[in-house]
């Protein structure tokens, strides 16, 4: 597992990059050892080919003296065993060399490299090994002239067989062996310091993953706690670990909204389990006693039976309309279809449609405002209409006969207009203010005021949508005040 963390494979990627720059470094310094070394035997025997040329007759006539080249040869091979010497024709051909029979296995030396040398060529220069076939070697050459014609090259190869065997026997040497172990000691200390470094950088990243890690596991409760070095720190963890504080802050804040949500919802299905059943009950045992005994029934109390059959079923239809009105309304998907209006020709049309349910309660209905001064209002017309039919419906069903319902318009300009929906009912009680926009309020398990409850939530929620609020003014005895305001500019 820890090999799959971050470290790890900084680690792993770091030592990798560290052992091959290392090698690669190695390789090159080698290199650029061997070149330099040759380059500095090949400029310090640039002119021995030419000296011993001109000090040592080696052709005769336009022939090889083959007597005067052996003692040349050998004098040298003594004096300096390294080096191998060639007496080339004009053409690279071999004519004379020193070496043991077999040994040379070459008959001609290419001339490129050896004209090159002669031009004055960058160093190191390497030519033919006559006694190794497809390996070159540094060397020195002169021209062997008679009569103003080149006859032929003497050619001295510098690094022969005896220097590269000492060249080995050096690698292995105790010099070697030093600078080797050196090199991989300073590797290894980088690496060290390195690993040791990463390792300082990614334990705050550690400590911030486990804290989120066990935030995870907590089911995203409580808070997230870092170390201060992590906490304080003003690099890019420092700004991740304040942006996971405050994400962890939101989201516990969120999660305990949806608990809260949660709790509230299935307090309300509870409460709407026992509105239907109430209803369906009362209409499931009228039904059954008409089944039951139809003869023995008059046409009276059947009729009443039917009646009250019928009315119970409304109300249960009523109930259930208001739920999916409900649900669809907190569905995030629901906008407002927003366009201008006129608000007071739509209370009098809202007011048309409850007339005369008012009249046969005998409560009187009055609307006022200013003819002229109520400005156009901007919002969803349908869902407004809701509001005030809810309002209204809220009203009349608390006001006793001879009460009144009153609508108020003011211009609160030049922002928005000011709706007041009254009445002069038994009104509600101060401790339940509060919450008479929850779920859970109280107010929806009091008899005879099952219908104070989600219609309220429907119009709340539908405020939301608009930007608004509603609030309420009441006390026992004397009646409600429900205030809203819708605005009269169009939303961006």
């Amino acid at each position: 597992m820890r090999f799959r963390s971050l470290y790890s494979r900084i680690a792993l990627t770091f030592a990798a990059l560290i052992l091959l720059f290392g090698g690669l470094c190695g390789g090159l310094d080698l290199v650029a050892a061997k070149n330099h070394q040759q380059e500095i035997v090949q400029r310090i025997s640039h002119g021995l080919a030419a000296h011993i040329a001109e000090q040592w007759p080696l052709f005769k006539g336009g022939r090889v003296d083959h007597k005067a080249a052996t003692e040349l040869f050998h004098m040298l091979m003594v004096v300096n065993p390294s080096v191998e010497f060639y007496l080339l024709d004009a053409g690279g051909a071999i004519l004379a060399y020193d070496a043991p029979p077999g040994k040379v296995q070459l008959k001609q030396v290419t001339l490129e490299p050896i004209r090159a040398f002669l031009a004055g060529s960058h160093l190191p220069l390497q030519g033919d090994n006559p006694r190794n076939p497809g390996t070159r070697e540094i060397f020195s050459t002169a021209p062997i002239s008679e009569r103003g014609e080149t006859v032929g090259y003497l050619y001295i190869v510098l690094s022969g067989d005896d220097y590269r065997r000492l060249a080995a026997d050096v690698w292995q040497g105790h010099v070697f062996q030093i600078a080797l172990w050196v090199g991989a000691g300073a590797l290894l200390l980088t690496l060290g310091v390195g690993l040791g470094l990463f390792s300082a950088i990614t334990r705050r990243l550690d400590v911030l993953t486990r804290t989120v890690t066990a935030f995870d596991d907590a089911d995203l409760a409580g808070s997230l706690r870092f170390d201060r070095p992590v906490r304080e720190s003003e690099d890019e963890i420092g700004r991740l670990a304040g942006a996971f504080t405050r994400m962890a802050e939101r989201i516990a804040v969120q999660m305990g909204q949806i608990r809260s949500q949660d709790e509230q919802r299935r307090e309300m299905v509870a409460n709407v389990s026992h509105d239907l059943r109430t209803p369906l009950t009362s209409m499931q045992g009228y039904l059954e006693t008409l089944l039951r005994k139809s003869d023995q029934l008059s046409a009276d109390e059947k009729q009443r039976y039917l009646e009250v059959a019928v009315r119970q079923s409304r109300r249960v239809a009523h109930l259930a309309q208001e739920l999916f009105e409900l649900a669809k309304l907190e569905c995030e998907e629901v906008r407002p279809a927003v366009e201008g209006f006129s608000l007071p020709e739509l209370i009098q049309d809202v007011i048309q449609k409850f007339e005369l349910r008012a009249r046969g309660q005998r409560i009187h209905m009055n609307a006022s405002w200013r003819q002229e001064g109520i400005p156009l209002v901007y919002g969803d017309i349908g869902m407004i209409e809701r509001v005030l039919s809810n309002l209204i419906d809220n009203a009349l069903h608390h006001t006793p006969e001879g009460g009144e319902v009153r609508i108020e318009l003011a211009a609160n300009r030049p922002n928005d207009v000011i709706v007041r929906v009254s009445d002069s009912g038994s009104g509600i009680a101060e401790e339940h203010l509060a919450s008479l926009f929850d779920r859970h309020s109280p107010l929806r398990r009091t008899p005879g005021r099952v219908r104070g409850g989600l219609g309220l939530l429907i119009t709340q929620r539908i405020l939301q949508l608009h930007g608004s609020t509603i609030e309420v003014l009441s006390g026992q005895g004397r009646g409600a005040m429900f205030t809203f305001k819708l605005p009269t500019t169009a939303p961006a």
